[in-house]
């Protein structure tokens, strides 16, 4: 078995999210949904309910920032009482895309975690070109969880570790450009890490230009392996009690 911890296989991101979900489920891979809006939150809920092999991540994403209300604060928190609802995510903040509304994002992302502290839930945060305000906010909480996709220093992944969190390592790591999160990768004990493929996002190097799936993560515990020194199996025995031990499942 494999867990990919961070991935967005349902209709509103792919017309054939059935067909990947079942196909994983042939190789052993365990597939963490992670809901951006309402509208994916419904998505993941919906087939984290039919499929054995699929876990619920709900929450609401810097995209949802400026269209938010205490009515949808409320129905996701009314959502997070399923029990096939293992984490609050993807959450976080995004000053790449925008900074126009900072603030907005900030607000948003603290009504996240609250209900993640309130749900006793671990959190799934999306942090680009934010990571020192992701990691002020994120230390006045009780909460742990996955910094997904993380593309920081070794340095600041070391903060994160402290607090509880585990490092997501993703398609990005294969790219031939991109040697710092190899270097990172180096400096962080695999004892913290999971893998994940933010499928359909970030394809590894291997398909690059085609739709990524959870497929794909073969690509990233291999890379993994090589970095380290260790065997595929290993990287995939670790990670995946990581995963576990992290989302209880």
């Amino acid at each position: 078995m494999i867990i990919d911890t961070h991935c967005h296989i349902y209709g509103s991101e792919m017309e054939n999210a059935e067909e990947i979900i079942e196909k994983a489920a042939e190789y052993g891979i365990r597939l963490i949904l992670n809901g951006t809006d309402p509208k994916s939150n419904e998505d993941v809920l919906e087939l984290s309910g039919r499929y054995d092999n699929v876990h619920a991540a709900l929450g609401y994403l810097y995209t949802f920032a400026d269209e938010a209300t205490e009515e949808d604060i409320c129905l996701l928190d009314n959502q997070l009482k399923s029990n096939d609802v293992i984490a609050v995510g993807e959450i976080g903040l995004d000053y790449y895309h925008t900074k126009d509304n900072m603030d907005k994002q900030k607000e948003l992302f603290e009504k996240m975690l609250e209900l993640a502290e309130k749900h006793s839930l671990p959190v799934i945060v999306h942090s680009r070109k934010a990571m020192q305000d992701t990691f002020d906010i994120l230390k006045n909480h009780e909460v742990v969880g996955s910094m997904h996709c993380y593309q920081g220093s070794a340095e600041m992944g070391q903060q994160f570790i402290k607090l509880g969190f585990y490092i997501g390592i993703a398609g990005p790591i294969t790219h031939t450009n991109n040697k710092k999160i190899r270097k990172m990768v180096k400096k962080i004990d695999i004892g913290h890490m999971l893998v994940e493929t933010d499928s359909p996002y970030l394809s590894p190097e291997e398909k690059r230009g085609e739709m990524n799936t959870s497929l794909n993560i073969k690509y990233i515990t291999g890379k993994i392996a090589e970095e380290l020194g260790m065997s595929e199996e290993e990287v995939i025995e670790i990670t995946t009690e990581n995963a576990k031990r992290l989302f209880k499942i």
